[in-house]
């Protein structure tokens, strides 16, 4: 079948299968570009592991350090006559090329909240790899089915006490225009704690060790996003930053339990992803973030991001650099005062008529359709291309 893009709203409902090969490819070929990973981490975990920074932190410390990884992460096969999902894509492709390396992956296709999931990736872990020493928390769920009591949470993006009106962008009409979005409630807030918290990851790390599955000296690091002042109302200060500041809650829980230094939290950059993509106000914050961090030479993708992040903070036999919170800092870059002082006045000028002159929407767009495998290099889009591919996870 022809497998073409066709987007709704912040989403791209269809994906290749070849073109998602290729943005892996293309992932996998920088970070063999790259000097080996100092003292790598042998066996890992990935908790969302098809795409963004999650995928990036598999074929880091596999492509990068020779790593056998585990990848847990819920994906739509591809059947005939319909793509599946670009996650499931991506992690076909990371298989196959592994494979070709003679590297150890395996895959988990479901409910990584479940406790059905948890005991079914230990297992794997205590018959292929024996122990992990490194766990990486990449989650991205719109909802959670919390096992203990059945009920399922709905996170939400709202602001806290006040509705909030900014700028925001229509990325397929490319127009800004004000959007105000109203205040959470109690429950809002809850909810999205649930969802978006450490509680899942206390829970992983928690069943992990009770079946002795984790190597002596294990660590284990969860990703977050801070930002600028301006999207604060909608994301620090707002309901996804409650959820944040559990994450980090969790991790001094999980420090307490099984000795300093074990759980990190790593702040990383704002960057194209399915999940910033749904988020108000913040694709144009990328979109005139990534004409400035061009500008200056300093633009980072999610490969680059988390090959970063291996190489200074988790792989060098050394204690990460820790900010004032105990936090990993690699957004430190973009929160440059220079960056942010030219984002901001670009901020203050950009409109419709001036949005491609002022900003890289251009290359916001074209890193959206990377992400579900459309204008790659290479890829013949006129072709013909079987959607059904098949992976560890199952068919």
């Amino acid at each position: 079948m022809l497998i073409q893009p066709k987007i709704r709203g912040f989403i791209c409902t269809t994906a290749h299968p070849e073109g998602c090969a290729a943005h892996v490819q293309q992932q996998i070929d920088f970070v063999k570009s790259q000097p080996p990973l100092p003292y790598p981490p042998k066996n890992v975990l990935v908790i969302g592991a098809s795409t963004g920074y999650g995928l990036a932190s598999r074929i880091v410390p596999a492509f990068g350090g020779g790593a056998r990884t585990i990848g847990v992460f819920f994906e739509k096969p591809g059947v005939d006559k319909k793509s599946g999902s670009a996650g499931w894509y991506n992690s076909v492709a990371f298989e196959a090329a592994a494979a070709r390396e003679g590297l150890y992956a395996r895959s988990f296709n479901g409910d990584a909240f479940s406790t059905g999931m948890k005991e079914s990736v230990i297992e794997a872990i205590a018959q292929d790899l024996g122990t992990v020493d490194l766990v990486i928390y990449s989650l991205a769920s719109p909802r959670r089915t919390d096992p203990t009591d059945g009920q399922t949470y709905n996170s939400c993006l709202k602001p806290i006490g006040a509705s909030y009106t900014q700028k925001t962008l229509n990325t397929d009409k490319a127009e800004v225009y004000p959007i105000t979005i109203e205040p959470a409630s109690e429950e809002d807030i809850h909810h999205t704690v649930k969802v978006m918290g450490g509680e899942d990851w206390e829970l992983w790390m928690d069943a992990l060790a009770a079946a002795g599955v984790l190597a002596p000296g294990a660590r284990t690091i969860a990703y977050s996003y801070i930002g600028p002042e301006l999207t604060f109302p909608i994301y620090t200060n707002g309901t996804i930053g409650r959820a944040k500041e559990h994450l980090e809650q969790s991790a001094a829980r999980l420090n307490e339990r099984f000795g300093s230094g074990t759980a990190l939290v790593s702040v990383n950059k704002a960057l194209v992803t399915q999940a910033s993509s749904a988020i108000p106000v913040v694709p144009l914050y990328i979109s005139l973030l990534y004409k400035e961090m061009k500008r200056q030479g300093l633009h980072e993708g999610c490969i680059e991001q988390i090959q970063r992040l291996f190489a200074t903070q988790l792989a060098t036999g050394n204690a990460p650099q820790l900010d004032a919170k105990g936090r990993v800092r690699i957004d430190d870059w973009e929160m440059r005062p220079e960056i942010q002082a030219a984002v901001e006045k670009a901020w203050n000028q950009v409109t419709t008529e001036n949005l491609r002159q002022i900003s890289d929407f251009d290359g916001y767009q074209s890193e959206f359709l990377k992400l579900f495998g459309f204008g790659l290099t290479g890829v013949d889009y006129d072709a013909e291309t079987d959607p059904v591919r098949a992976c560890s996870a199952g068919a």
